[in-house]
């Protein structure tokens, strides 16, 4: 009853258009009135305690932290040292996609950003040398949503803060993961291109490489700093977030000189307007992960999956085809919100690491990303690129289909996670 009252609330309130944070909200109201018990300061107590989270801290500072580093000159330098070590290959601006996206992973952990960056850099470039459009915009969507499977990674802060479990495991059990995916679409770009017609560039010489090298070092420090330092013990997630702004600002202003101080008001007022469209839906999901739990919405949950229980892996895949079905028409960071309180209880009762689960669900929600019809990053290749849905569509299937083949992996292979955390931890 209390599941049914929750979901048909949400969905219908976001059916009349309402936005995620209020459609949230209004689901907490109706299993208070289901329950007999409304009460508006329970509302308001919960909306101020979702967002007074020192975890939570973290999300603003890597926004911020990304924006720094695209205004700093740090992006471009990242796809020169790519184009250095690859740009020769034929096909080689796929494979500087896969490398970027990966490097850009361990800078920003959003994929949106990552997107938007790469894109605009290097689809230019790739329609110029006769790659197709829509496949170019696939290959960089496929590798942005890498971003938030590689630490630092906004969406595995909001999953810790929401489920309890700690974000310093999740960012180290998401770094195979992560690689898994590159490699996924290493292997398929090369396939792809065989048929790739267009001059070859000429191959760069020692001294350009090292040259690339030299002035992308203080990019590439960013992420062994981030997870060096918080494997280390020596800070948290969020004090890692706050070093990376620290970095990114040192890196700029000082050591590249592209980033000015009249340009910083215009990266703040950015960062503030993303970070709070986040932060209010994260409290707003408070209001209903707490009415969840007093609802008992996860225990109606475990009953409905009670035969499952003693079966962890056909649990994983019902569970993962949800969340699968969940990711076409619910963006990221509120499915995440919504979901994880109530699954959490499940899955644990299951037996199931919850880190491992975590990262799967993580990657499960970035595909949807790049599926229709409310795929962010798909919009954003789309906007960037000036190209259709459907033809982005047609262009990025070969990517979607082998991260959807690393999720079933993962799913049916808990190993490929739990073994690379043990290290890492």
């Amino acid at each position: 009853m209390a599941l049914g009252v929750f979901l048909g609330s949400l969905f219908g309130a976001l059916a009349l258009g309402v936005p995620i944070a209020f459609a949230l909200i209004v689901s907490g109201i109706a299993l208070m009135v289901m329950m007999g018990s409304f009460d508006s300061q329970i509302i308001a107590q919960n909306l101020i305690n979702g967002a007074n989270n020192f975890a939570l801290m973290a999300i603003p500072f890597f926004i911020l932290a990304g924006e720094l580093m695209n205004a700093g000159g740090i992006s471009k330098r990242v796809v020169s040292f790519a184009m250095s070590l690859v740009g020769h290959i034929r096909g080689g601006l796929g494979y500087v996609a896969i490398i970027a996206g990966v490097l850009f992973a361990g800078l920003s952990g959003s994929a949106v950003a990552d997107t938007a960056a790469l894109g605009a850099i290097l689809i230019p470039m790739m329609v110029s040398r006769g790659y197709d459009k829509g496949r170019s915009t696939g290959i960089i969507a496929a590798a942005g949503i890498i971003a938030p499977v590689i630490p630092p990674s906004i969406p595995m802060i909001i999953f810790g803060v929401v489920s309890g479990v700690s974000i310093t495991k999740l960012f180290m059990g998401g770094i195979v993961p992560g690689i898994l995916m590159a490699v996924g679409l290493l292997v398929v770009w090369s396939f792809i291109a065989r048929n790739d017609t267009s001059e070859l560039p000429k191959r760069k010489t020692l001294k350009e490489v090292w040259q690339a090298t030299k002035q992308t070092s203080w990019a590439l420090m960013l992420p062994v700093i981030i997870i060096g330092g918080i494997r280390g013990g020596i800070f948290t997630p969020t004090e890692a977030s706050v070093v990376a702004v620290f970095y990114a600002l040192f890196v700029g202003i000082v050591i590249y000189r592209e980033l000015k101080i009249g340009q910083l008001h215009e990266v703040l007022v950015t960062s503030a307007k993303t970070t709070s469209v986040v932060m209010f839906v994260a409290a707003a999901a408070m209001v209903s992960a707490w009415l969840i739990t007093v609802a008992q919405v996860p225990r109606d949950m475990a009953n409905m999956l009670g035969p499952l229980i003693d079966q962890p892996t056909m649990l994983m895949l019902l569970i993962t085809l949800l969340i699968l079905a969940i990711g076409l028409v619910m963006d990221l960071t509120p499915a995440i919100l919504i979901f994880t309180p109530v699954l959490i209880p499940v899955v644990e009762m299951a037996g199931i690491d919850p880190v491992y689960f975590g990262i799967v669900m993580i990657i499960n929600l970035c595909i949807g990303l790049i599926t229709p019809p409310v795929g962010t990053v798909l919009y954003v290749g789309c906007g960037i690129s000036k190209i259709g849905i459907l033809e982005l569509t047609r262009g990025i299937w070969p990517f979607l289909l082998v991260h959807i083949i690393i999720l079933v992996l993962l799913v049916l292979f808990p190993v490929l996670v739990t073994v690379p955390l043990g290290w890492f931890t």
